[in-house]
């Protein structure tokens, strides 16, 4: 959790750049902005972030 941006509190994410194929399908339901990627995210991780979202969103105004 980044708290420290212009735009208010943010998730950071880590994962692998997708490959080429998968950024190309990504990019035709949602062009990514040019300060954006396509990542990989594997399923073991799902439940951490599922976490990680809900104590984003318990904390809510108090970031």
């Amino acid at each position: 959790m980044d708290t420290d941006t212009a735009e208010g509190p943010e998730l950071v994410l880590q994962g692998k750049f997708a490959d080429v194929v998968t950024r190309a399908a990504c990019s035709q339901d949602s062009p990514p902005a040019k300060d954006e990627g396509v990542i990989r995210i594997p399923v073991r991780m799902v439940a951490q972030i599922r976490r990680a979202c809900d104590a984003a969103e318990a904390a809510g105004p108090q970031l």
